[in-house]
């Protein structure tokens, strides 16, 4: 404990990291005081209620925005939407590809089409919201002119959405991580006390209080399991060959390449949540007409259903060796390997060295994918044992891997400034002194 509360105070005693600390907590309230102010015209107590199904799941996503038809409504996800699509056409588009390969010029224009294409995304996906969520439920005042609201509803919740985006850059310049996928993390983290306490209060008896500490330790152990999949890797030996440069010798060492078993992280879960609404809205067209088509919207709009599971199970396992092929190049792998001198012990560089490295991603990118898809599907298996609806999404699926995700890499971001400045201080107290001191008595 009093490694901890040095710890604490290290971090507070730099100023960089201080002022980067402060500068995210500062960004973080605007976020949350935002998903709080409701759109002009509409009575949020009029809304139904958003906690099961896929809803349930975005309005988690949304720290509760969805729900309250707020400024923030659709939060980040539009930016996350088109920055799927842009990665894909990177990889599928040689005019991205060459962008890519540009360095910051080509990073710039990317971006830039990015933010253009969040605001297109943004524009259809509020068209739809307006819509279903708000005007079919009544949720508008009657003194309101419906085309009036709906265009300015529509500029308000791109605003919002732009707002949030522009938060997340700053974050992410001004403060500490990736600032897109801090807002998801807080806004996942501001629902979990409202349900761990609505668990709370639901208890009746003894016996369900027993049952509530069960549901705690299981939760702590099914969060230790992510952590175990998130950080896992497979280490492949290099060898890099030693040089004689101006009579000293380089090279000669043994490092690793660290493969992860979950290098694609949660955009298969992202994926695979975008098309299970396919089924639904296709569904919808035909159901009135064709009792097939209606069996199906009744199947996959309950994400809690068996046949909703296996399908979405087996589009995270695919989609998690699609992510991993477009974002790990063993090839590229090998070429960089043998440009630097190095090699795998018993492997013959160039070719068989990438297929060498291939073999192995899909060696771990399988086990990884089977847990990757059961972590996913572990909040229906809480809510069968008993589990209420909003807590037992943070039993696993995209808010459990973000929380996750997100938090070891804040710390990861803390633990580098604390190394930094510790390097630092031996620098001044060691041999940059003695040096400036040989100088003067030359």
């Amino acid at each position: 404990m009093k490694k901890f509360f040095t710890t604490i105070k290290n971090i507070f005693s730099i100023e960089e990291l201080r002022n980067r600390i402060l500068a995210t907590l500062g960004f973080l309230i605007i976020f949350r005081l935002g998903s709080f102010v409701v759109l002009p015209g509409v009575d949020p107590a009029a809304l139904s209620d958003t906690d099961g199904g896929i809803l349930g799941i975005l309005n988690t996503l949304l720290g509760g925005s969805f729900s309250r038809a707020s400024l923030f409504g659709l939060g980040i996800m539009p930016y996350i939407s088109a920055s799927i699509v842009i990665q894909l056409m990177t990889v599928a588009v040689p005019s991205f590809q060459k962008m890519q390969k540009e360095g910051e010029s080509g990073r710039k224009k990317i971006t830039q089409i990015t933010r253009v294409l969040t605001i297109l995304v943004t524009l259809a996906q509020s068209f739809g919201y307006i819509k279903v969520t708000i005007i079919q439920q009544g949720a508008v005042s009657p003194n309101v002119d419906p085309t009036l609201f709906l265009i300015s509803s529509m500029i308000l919740l791109t605003s919002g959405t732009m707002f949030c985006m522009w938060l997340g850059e700053k974050i992410t310049d001004k403060g500490i991580g990736n600032g897109i996928s801090m807002l998801i993390m807080i806004g996942i983290i501001s629902s979990l006390p409202g349900a761990a306490w609505f668990e709370f209060v639901e208890t009746n008896g003894i016996s369900r209080a027993l049952f509530t500490v069960v549901e705690l330790i299981v939760l702590f152990f099914v969060v230790v399991v992510t952590v175990a999949l998130v950080q896992a890797t497979r280490r492949i030996p290099v060898q890099y060959a030693k040089q004689v440069v101006g009579g000293k010798v380089y090279g000669g060492q043994r490092q690793f390449i660290p493969l992860k078993v979950n290098a694609s992280g949660v955009m298969p879960i992202i994926f695979a949540q975008a098309l299970m609404i396919l089924p639904t809205l296709l569904g919808q067209m035909w159901a009135d007409t064709n009792d097939f088509a209606l069996k199906v919207t009744t199947i996959f709009a309950n994400p809690y259903s068996w046949q909703y599971n296996v399908v979405f199970g087996i589009l995270i396992i695919a989609f998690t060796f699609f992510y991993t092929a477009i974002t790990v190049n063993p090839s590229s792998m090998a070429d960089d390997l043998k440009r630097n001198g190095g090699f795998i012990p018993g492997i013959k560089p160039g070719k068989p060295t990438s297929d060498f490295i291939g073999d192995v991603m899909d060696r771990i990118t399988l086990p990884g994918s089977i847990f990757l898809a059961i972590i996913a599907v572990l909040p229906v298996f809480a809510r069968n044992a008993g589990v209420g609806d909003q807590f037992a999404l943070f039993y696993g699926g995209t808010s459990l891997l973000i929380m996750v995700g997100v938090i070891l890499d804040t710390l990861q971001q803390i633990e580098s400034y604390l190394l930094m400045r510790h390097y630092e201080g031996m620098m001044k107290s060691g041999k940059m002194r003695g040096r400036s001191q040989s100088v003067a008595v030359a």
